[in-house]
């Protein structure tokens, strides 16, 4: 059997003004993703409330793999103020949207009951030849489902 991972993965934004998304569900139903810097310590794996954004070698990775339960879409990138000012010379990396689409304990990338990024051994090997050293991994409670 396979084991399965929670990651919460380094918040190093959240939404742009121009997310569009549908608020009155929770987590919100993010139809375009606006993802809003206000600082970053180097991890490749990002999020926001139940979003997901990576870096382009994240993506290119993944893309070379057989993972399961994830679909890579474009996303809008932009820097604060806030940002600006304590990092002004720092270019960002091109960054995607992962979308995650897999169940939980089944696929490789999944969402747990409670909203938390359940993986798979396989892809935690995988996240571990990137940076997600900002990133808190525990053992999925599959009884729980968190």
């Amino acid at each position: 059997m396979t084991e399965y991972y929670t990651i919460e993965p380094e918040v190093a934004g959240q939404f742009g003004e121009k997310t569009e998304m549908d608020r009155s569900v929770h987590p919100p139903d993010v139809t375009k993703l606006h993802y809003e810097f206000h600082g970053w310590l180097g991890d490749d794996l990002l999020t926001t409330v139940s979003n997901f954004v990576i870096s382009e070698e994240l993506k290119n990775t993944l893309s070379s793999s057989d993972l399961s339960g994830y679909e890579i879409d474009d996303v809008t990138i932009s820097k604060s103020p806030q940002f600006e000012e304590l990092h002004p010379n720092m270019e960002l990396p091109e960054f995607y949207w992962m979308q995650i689409v897999g169940d939980a304990g089944q696929d490789d990338f999944g969402i747990s009951d409670n909203n938390r990024l359940i993986i798979s051994r396989e892809a935690l090997d995988l996240l571990e030849t990137v940076s997600i050293e900002q990133a808190e991994v525990k053992e999925f409670d599959r009884e729980n489902n968190r």
